[in-house]
């Protein structure tokens, strides 16, 4: 008797569940309904918060647009950049989220420009916070040391020449060195000092850079990131029909030299 009871209540159970009508998901909106706007609207503003996310704070794209970091860089390169190496700067205000690493000497630093805001620059950090830096004949020394730049590009037709926005060189020149005989030139300067929470940036087609030799030094705060991936490339300057298509250049996508 009880088997047979326990078993009505099994097949009771599962007609009271089958009587249960299937629930239906709602229709979608009728297309071009206020309804179907609001949807599409939502829809859009989670992917934008999405993709601000991440090009703020993880990941951004920078093409090269100059020559002044030939040969690592080209111009024609799709860069991809690391932003979380360094931090990245927290959107409308002065601060910035903690990277895991501070720039070193020889690091390719993206990084926004005083003297042309709102334009990203890519150039080499050669000079950190607290180092003495000058060059003579083109050849760079960094607290009394030759420093060795096996990637650095020269170009003996573009001679050394006076450069007057060199002068505020001036203000940071070590103790003891004449102000008013100091005449800096592109490949004669320094040596000067570089002050706290500053660096000092050059492009490695060292005789067709305007880098930190000319408009100073750069911020921490305005760095964004470091290259972390050529993700495609081609050749700007060749003389074929769309060369967006026609003149890439396959062999220079994976990480950029060093």
């Amino acid at each position: 008797m009880r088997r047979r009871r326990s078993r009505e209540k099994r097949e009771d159970g599962r007609a009271d569940e089958a009587a249960e009508p299937k629930r239906k998901r709602p229709p979608p909106p009728e297309r071009f309904s206020r309804a179907w706007y609001l949807d599409w609207l939502r829809t859009l503003a989670v992917a934008a918060v999405i993709i601000f996310f991440f090009r703020t704070f993880l990941l951004a794209t920078f093409v090269i647009d100059s020559g002044s970091m030939e040969d690592t860089l080209l111009v024609g390169d799709f860069v991809l950049v690391n932003r979380v190496s360094l931090g990245a700067p927290i959107p409308f205000t002065s601060g910035r989220v903690p990277g895991y690493r501070e720039p070193k000497h020889g690091d390719i630093v993206v990084f926004r420009a005083d003297h042309s805001p709102g334009l990203d620059i890519v150039k080499r950090a050669v000079g950190l916070p607290g180092d003495t830096l000058y060059m003579e004949d083109g050849v760079l020394y960094r607290n009394g040391v030759a420093v060795d730049e096996p990637y650095v590009r020269r170009n003996p037709r573009n001679p050394d020449s006076p450069d007057p926005q060199m002068r505020w060189q001036t203000d940071y020149l070590v103790p003891d060195t004449p102000h008013e005989e100091y005449q800096p030139t592109r490949d004669n300067w320094g040596p000067i000092v570089i002050p706290d929470e500053r660096y000092f940036m050059m492009g490695d087609n060292r005789d067709d850079s305007f880098d930190s030799r000319s408009w100073g030094f750069v911020e921490r705060g305005k760095m964004q990131g470091t290259p972390l991936f050529i993700y495609y490339s081609y050749d700007r300057g060749a003389l074929k029909p769309v060369r967006f298509l026609t003149a890439m250049r396959p062999g220079r996508i994976g990480p950029p030299p060093r």
